[in-house]
């Protein structure tokens, strides 16, 4: 047996997108993964799902040949059918909408299953040749990045490699220890080489917060009220930078005069914590110019996220952080690449005035809402890749109804039969990462990775690329990018982007994308026209549009404060849900892998012990957890690393992972978040009740 290490790069939906060095044997297997220690970001971390990644590509759970359904929707019912049947039925299962209903009824659905360029957004050329409805995917990012982008007004930051060099790496709503692991070496490298703090801010206590040296926990969605008061300090303390803010900040006295009324007690008051806690942390970030502040993408998930998200990336341009080796602020890296995607997307073909549906609100669409359908008639048929929506998307029921339509035809792209898969007319089996070449970017670093093949697939699984143009051809479809290979499209892309060649890619593994200091420091200017960074925010005009659905813009404030539009707890639903990820899981991607499953055991509500007692709830008891979207029914884990009243429930599972086959986004909702759209997964009020309460009550 002999086995050899070959690159190549993590593709899940993971800001880190880690460069590994992948154990291959015979050149048939693959064995260990590690991350790659050359990679500067990466630094020879991967995180444990990622390393054990032998058991879920030869998982004999993978779906290698494709499937015709045979039974109801959601019955696991399919009969085997050859690949050319597969596609022809596919092929006339698209024209038959297009005909009867127009192109605009066939919407191809993807996301961040992969984060590679060619399988991901591929699908986007198809899109556009066919003019079938377009794709807006919100879940993600569509709250955070208005936010990011209303102050700072283009989407980079410091670079990574800067952490190291901070006095404080504030780490605000991302538990990094389970969700991107790369960053906490680099924090406890600061603090071994510095002594830098680490503060960490989330909802509950997290394995971050407990490795933190300042952990404030505080209610959901209260996060803006914490900056502004953190400001308040700053400008009462002369703590503020008042050069650097005329230098570089559009409007520094309305921002002071603002926050003069909005205290370190008025903060408390919102958030939970104390106001020496307040004081503390705006002393330190105040006093350490050096201070790196990594916005996560967990807090943005509120109806007040992306005003959350601006008030936070105010505070460094209050201290001047921005102006120091060390200081400043990452949410993420997009604009450093400078890719151009007209190959990939098939942009070139692309019609603006075909209507764009949001990701975040398919069941909206597919249960025939007019505002979601924007304007246009029903969507009769789709194609599903890299994406679990019947778990993942939020308002359950109300998935569950669309995709239970019989007048829907939906074709599943997967490597295994998910919930989704299981509501469609034709499943067909997909490659893995290190079975096919991709081009990776990634939102926590700026370096652009090649993650080549290194293996074959097992014979009847296709990539995405190959599928998208295989049916191309079926279809008429017409774009010169369905004629080429991967790897030709890999190559064009790069050279016309003046970011060299495939070949010099794959013997480099990676190149570095990282601007300049002034240039990430926005000491030449912020992204906005006037060259400032914005204290006002313009929502109405943000750089961030979507052609689609919005948000009430209208009503968010202009100026950094708390927003007070939440779901609020009280009265019939006295408990806050938020929805977290969990340390073996990402999103739904490992919850078939057997250790990641063995290891978070099964879904469970972290329930405070004063919320226990009162529910006449112990630990591993049922409990049903409810609003008006519906009620799901888990184990309680009796916890105090919540909060009281504030409930947390770890994970994304399968639906039958559940008591009652309903998993937790049954109770999230899909309303359209203000400014541009996503979902609003850490915002949910529900009540909660012990089983044998609820027994009870049904006898009586």
């Amino acid at each position: 047996m002999s086995t050899v290490r070959r690159p190549s790069v993590c593709p899940h939906d993971c800001p880190s997108v880690c460069a590994l060095e992948v154990e291959v044997i015979d050149g048939e297997r693959i064995g260990r993964v590690h991350g790659a220690a050359e990679q500067p970001y990466t630094a020879g971390v991967v995180c444990a799902k990622v390393a054990r990644y032998a058991e879920r590509i030869h998982s004999p759970n993978r779906l290698t040949q494709p499937l015709l359904r045979t039974g109801p929707r959601g019955s696991g019912q399919f009969s085997p059918i050859s690949w050319d049947e597969a596609l022809d039925r596919t092929a006339e299962g698209f024209l038959d909408a297009e005909r009867k209903h127009g192109a605009e009824s066939v919407w191809p659905y993807f996301y961040a299953g992969t984060m590679g360029l060619v399988m991901r957004d591929g699908l986007e050329r198809l899109t556009h040749a066919k003019r079938y409805s377009r794709y807006f995917g919100d879940i993600c990012v569509g709250i955070s990045f208005p936010g990011w982008l209303a102050g700072a007004g283009v989407m980079r930051g410091v670079s990574f490699d800067e952490i190291e060099k901070a006095d404080v790496v504030v780490i605000w709503g991302t538990n990094a220890v389970a969700t991107q692991v790369n960053l906490m070496t680099h924090a406890t490298r600061a603090r071994k080489k510095r002594g830098a703090k680490i503060v960490a801010i989330d909802i509950y206590d997290t394995e971050t917060m407990r490795q933190a040296d300042l952990a404030l926990k505080l209610r959901p969605g209260s996060d803006g009220a914490l900056a502004v008061a953190v400001m308040h300090i700053l400008f009462r303390d002369s703590l503020a930078d008042r050069d650097y803010m005329a230098k570089y900040t559009d409007a520094p006295e309305a921002l002071e005069a603002h926050v003069a009324s909005r205290g370190p007690q008025w903060a408390a008051d919102i958030t939970g914590l104390s106001v020496e806690e307040v004081e503390a942390f705006a002393a330190l970030v105040g006093r350490n110019k050096r201070t790196f502040f990594r916005l996560g993408y967990g807090f943005s998930r509120q109806r007040n996220g992306a005003s959350n998200m601006h008030a936070a990336l105010c505070i460094p341009a209050v201290t001047g952080a921005w102006a120091h080796e060390g200081g400043g602020a990452l949410h993420a890296s997009g604009a450093v690449y400078k890719l151009d995607r007209k190959l990939i997307e098939g942009l070139d073909v692309r019609d603006a005035s075909v209507r764009r549906l949001h990701q975040s609100r398919v069941g909206a669409v597919l249960t025939g809402e007019r505002e979601a359908l924007a304007g246009g008639g029903p969507v009769k048929a789709m194609l599903i890749q890299n994406t679990n929506p019947m778990v993942v998307a939020p308002d359950q029921e109300k998935v569950r109804r669309g995709f239970s339509r019989d007048d829907l035809f939906s074709v599943v792209h997967e490597q295994f039969l998910t919930d989704t898969a299981r509501m469609a007319d034709i499943v067909l089996p997909a490659t893995m990462f290190m079975e096919h070449d991709d081009l990776y970017t990634a939102s926590a670093h700026q370096f652009l990775q090649l993650g080549p093949k290194l293996i074959e697939p097992p014979p009847g699984c296709r990539s995405n690329h190959e599928l998208v143009c295989a049916l191309a051809k079926r279809l008429g479809a017409e774009h010169r990018g369905f004629d080429m290979t991967s790897r030709e499209i890999i190559d064009e892309t790069l050279r016309v982007s003046g970011r060299g060649t495939l070949a010099e890619l794959e013997a480099g593994r990676w190149l570095d994308c990282r601007p300049s200091f002034a240039q990430a420091h926005f000491l030449d200017g912020f992204g906005h026209k006037d060259g400032k960074f914005h204290f006002r925010a313009d929502w109405a005009n943000a750089p961030y549009s979507n052609n689609g659905l919005k948000g009430d813009w209208a009503a968010m404030p202009t100026l950094p404060d708390h927003w007070a539009v939440n779901e609020a707890a009280g009265g019939e639903f006295p408990f806050k849900l938020a929805t977290s990820p969990a340390r073996n899981f990402l999103n739904s991607s490992f919850n078939g892998t057997a250790t990641s499953r063995a290891r978070e055991a099964r879904p469970t509500a972290l329930l405070h012990p004063d919320d226990a007692a009162r529910l006449g709830v112990e630990d591993g008891d049922i409990v049903r957890l409810g609003n008006g979207r519906g009620s799901v029914r888990l184990h309680a884990k009796l916890s105090s690393a919540t909060r009281p009243c504030v409930i947390v429930s770890e994970g994304l599972w399968e639906n039958r992972d559940f008591l009652d086959g309903r998993g937790v986004n049954t109770l999230t909702s899909d309303e359209s978040v203000a400014p541009f759209g996503g979902a609003a997964f850490h915002d949910i009020r529900v009540w909660a009740k012990a089983e044998a309460a609820e027994l009870a009550e049904a006898a009586e």
